[in-house]
C-alpha cells in the first residue's frame, strides 16, 4: 500500500456521503459526457481535502483507537505523556493497517479502473463506497442503525448491503464511541483501584497534604510495564475489528 494509493482512496470515500446528491442532481452544462471540467474538479478536489480529516477521524478504526488511547493516558496519570502527536500517529498507522484490505480493494475496483478510463466517475464512486460500506456495516450495531432510520424516516432496506449510506455512517459512529467508552472503562478499573487503595492507605498514616496521585502514578505504570500493557493493548484493538 503505497501512500498514493492511501491518498486515492481517501479521495474516493471522502465523496461516499456526497454520492446520493450526485446521483439524484440535474445534468450541469459543466458535465460533458460525464466527466467534470477542470474547474469544478478542482472546486470539489477542494472540498474533499477540507472533509478528509473529518472522514478519517470518524469513519475508520481511527475513532475507536484514538478513544481508547485517551482512556489509558487519563487511567495512568500521565496527563502528557503519550503526546497528542504520538497517539494521533499511532492511531493513524493502525487505521491504516486494519483498513489496508478495504484501501486494496477501493483502489483496484474503483480508482485504476477509473485512471485507465474503464469507468466514469460516478461508477467509480459507487465502487469505491461499496467495500467501505461492507466494512462499517461490520461494527454499526442494529440498534443504532434502527435509530437512525427511524430518525429520518427512512423504510428498512430488504438487505443490510442496501443500507442507506446517510443511515449507515451516524450509526457507524455512534458505535464505534460506544465500543471506545466500554474498551475505555474495562482499562480504567485496574488503576481506578491502585488509586483507591493507595489513597486509603496515605490517608490511614495520616498523609493528608501528599497529593495520592503522587505515590499511584509510578505503581499505576510500573504495573503497565511489567504486564506488557502496550502490546497487550495494541493487539486486542487490532484483533477487534478482525473477529
Amino acid at each position: 500500500m503505497t501512500v498514493r494509493a492511501f491518498g486515492a482512496a481517501c479521495f474516493h470515500v471522502g465523496l461516499a456521503p456526497l454520492l446520493g446528491a450526485a446521483q439524484a442532481a440535474p445534468k450541469a452544462p459543466a458535465l460533458r459526457d460525464g466527466i467534470l471540467s477542470i474547474p469544478l474538479q478542482i472546486v470539489v478536489l477542494l472540498t474533499l481535502l477540507t472533509l478528509l480529516p473529518a472522514v478519517v477521524a470518524a469513519l475508520t478504526p481511527f475513532l475507536r483507537i484514538t478513544i481508547v488511547l485517551h482512556f489509558l493516558r487519563q487511567a495512568l496519570g500521565t496527563q502528557t505523556v503519550p503526546s497528542n502527536t504520538v497517539m494521533l500517529g499511532l492511531a493513524l498507522f493502525l487505521s491504516i493497517l486494519i483498513m489496508q484490505p478495504v484501501l486494496n480493494d477501493v483502489v483496484q475496483n474503483a480508482w485504476e479502473p477509473y485512471e485507465k478510463g474503464q469507468i466514469t466517475g460516478t461508477q467509480a464512486l459507487q465502487a469505491a463506497a461499496q467495500p467501505w460500506s461492507r466494512f462499517m456495516l461490520r461494527f454499526a450495531r442494529p440498534k443504532d442503525i434502527q435509530l437512525f432510520l427511524e430518525i429520518s424516516h427512512t423504510p428498512a432496506p430488504k438487505t443490510p448491503q442496501d443500507l442507506d449510506i446517510k443511515v449507515l455512517i451516524p450509526a457507524y459512529i455512534l458505535s464505534e464511541l460506544k465500543a471506545g467508552f466500554q474498551i475505555g472503562a474495562v482499562l480504567f478499573l485496574p488503576f481506578l483501584i491502585i488509586d483507591i487503595v493507595v489513597a486509603s492507605v496515605t490517608l490511614s498514616i495520616g498523609m493528608v497534604q501528599l497529593p495520592p496521585v503522587m505515590i499511584s502514578a509510578p505503581f499505576k505504570i510500573m504495573l503497565f510495564v511489567l504486564v506488557d500493557g502496550w502490546s497487550l493493548l495494541i493487539g486486542s484493538l487490532v484483533k477487534s475489528f478482525y473477529g
